[in-house]
Parts: C-alpha cells; structure tokens; sequence
C-alpha cells in the first residue's frame, strides 16, 4: 500500500496494537531498520500461507513462477517465485524455487498443504510432468489441465498426430483489445484407448489462436496443445479453452501488476527472505484490493492513498 508522509497517529498505532512506551505512555512505531529485519528473517512460506487467499470452493488453480530481477547480485541469481492463483486472480500462496534448482522441484511441495479435491490445476509446459499428474490426481484427487510444448518431443508428437480434422468439438472465440484482435479455434477430443502415454489422460485439445496487431497489421499464428483427466461431461471445448486462456493470462493479472503498480523489478531488497514476503506483501494487497471490488490495482492504491492510516486497515479488517 502507499505509504504517508509523517508519523502514524496513535489511534491507527493502537490498531496495530502497537505498545505504549515511555512516561507519557504514548505509541512509537517500529523503526525501518526493525521492519526490515523482521521481513527478511519472517518465515517465508508461514507468511504466504497466512496472508494468502484461501483456496476453498475455488474451481481452478493456475500455477506459474516469476523473478525478483532486481534481487539478483553478484554471486546469486534473482529470487524465483512460484505461485498458485485463482480463476479471480488472488494469490493463494507462494514459495521460493531453491538456486540451481527449476519449478518442477516445487510443485508438490507447493500444493500439498491444500484440499485440492476436484479442483482443476493448470500449468504450462515446463509442469507437463507424469509425477506432477500422479500427485494431482492419485494424492490430491484434483483435475489437471497441461500445456504441451517440445520438453516432451514424444508426447508432443503424439498429439500432433491425433485426426484432429475429423473433429466435430470446436469452439470458437473472437476479442478485441489491447491493440489487438484475437481469435481462437479450439477442437477437443477423447483420447481414453489411443495410447496415449500420460497419466489418467482423457482428452486433448488443439488450439489455434490467430492475432492481428490492429496498428501494424502483423497477423501472427500459434498452435498449443493441451491434455487433461477432465472428461467431455466435466470439460467441454469452451471451459478447455477457458482454463487455458486463463494460464496464459495470469501474467497479466498478478506478475505485471506486481511490476507496475509496486516496480517489484525494481526492488533492491536481495538479502534474506526479503524478496519472497515483499513479493507476499504485494500479493496480499493486490487480493485486498480485488475482494474489495477493484478491478484496477492502480486505481485501488489511489484511492487507499487519499486516507492511508485509515482505508488499508479497513480493507484489511484490522479493528
């Protein structure tokens, strides 16, 4: 949230439950050094797991990682987050990928403290992954929704290869905006008896999605493959190609949120735990912002700027 110039009030102090100190009894706020010790010492996955959204009656996850950039020095790589977010857009939680290691590493470790029965997971390639099915499917009875790109050339392959024209299940989407104009072919079909080797798989899609740049005119073409354990009555071509759009679109929704309204790439913050609970911080002000109906974080931070000892403890429900 923004910060204001000056010393807090002491009634925003005491909802804070800031103790009285001295002989006038009075409120001090913790100094900036004592803040930002505490950040980078905090436990980082106890901090997202309490300020994260609840992921009850959710119908959908989306996982996806991002780098503090600025956290990177000399001798260490940027801080690599992964996240869990909703179909609404709040972050559910968070955990740092260890150095040298990749995402796959905390997929599970990332999911398992949460009921996911019947909760639809999707990721992108890089999660394409038999375990991570299995550990949906068997350990969380989940559903799964998976990108399918060449770091899995045999599987890859296979669904290439499906009769694909011989499809009646299609969908069809147009969208205009962001100085572009969208349109997306999806076909879905059952794959149960095909041999296709990939966990409680049951049907692939094939989407095609055609965009025109409407100020250069550039029409650009891609082809993505998805695979899922949903079947044509949990999943029909229409929430196939939604589940993957929003995939596609959670950069948008959280990362370059981060980026603009806090300049988390800019963030000078490398020690500790320091870049992980700053990036929970943000996350939580993005959810709050987002219950309380904001459709635009910057908005939302303007207006919690125009009474800032006050508005952001009534978002939060501090008393």
């Amino acid at each position: 949230m923004p910060s204001a110039s000056g010393p807090a009030p002491q009634d925003t102090l005491a909802r804070l439950a800031v103790r009285r100190t001295g002989a006038l009894g009075l409120r001090t706020a913790p100094s900036t050094s004592t803040i930002r010790r505490v950040l980078l010492a905090v436990c980082p996955g106890g901090l997202a797991d309490l300020l994260g959204y609840a992921p009850a009656g959710v119908e959908s996850l989306a996982l996806d990682g991002k780098s503090a950039r600025g956290s990177r020095t000399r001798d260490t790589p940027a801080a690599h987050l992964l996240s869990a977010v909703t179909g609404t857009g709040r972050t559910v939680t968070q955990l740092r990928v260890p150095d040298k290691t990749n995402e796959i590493t905390g997929f599970a470790r990332l999911l398992a403290p949460f009921d996911l029965a019947g909760v639809t997971v999707t990721a992108d390639a890089l999660h394409t992954q038999r375990e991570h099915a299995r550990f949906l499917v068997e350990e969380k009875h989940a559903h799964y929704v998976f990108v399918v790109k060449a770091n899995q050339p045999g599987l890859s392959a296979a669904l290439r290869s499906l009769p694909w024209t011989k499809v009646t299940a299609r969908r069809y989407d147009r969208e205009r905006g962001h100085g572009r104009r969208e349109t997306r072919s999806t076909r879905v079909l059952t794959v149960t008896g095909l041999g296709l080797d990939f966990p409680y798989a049951v049907q692939a899609a094939k989407i095609l999605r055609h965009r025109t740049d409407l100020r250069t005119g550039k029409v650009t073409r891609q082809t993505v493959y998805v695979i899922t354990d949903l079947t044509a009555r949990q999943a029909s071509p229409q929430r196939i190609g939604h589940l993957a759009r929003w995939q596609w679109v959670i950069e948008n929704q959280v990362h370059f949120v981060r980026d603009t309204a806090f300049t988390e790439d800019a963030s000078k913050i490398r020690t500790g735990h320091g870049p992980e609970n700053m990036a929970t911080l943000r996350n939580t002000a993005i959810n709050t912002l987002r219950a309380a109906g904001h459709l635009s974080i910057a908005a939302g931070l303007r207006e919690v700027s125009y009474a800032p000892f006050t508005h952001p403890l009534d978002l939060l429900g501090v008393a």
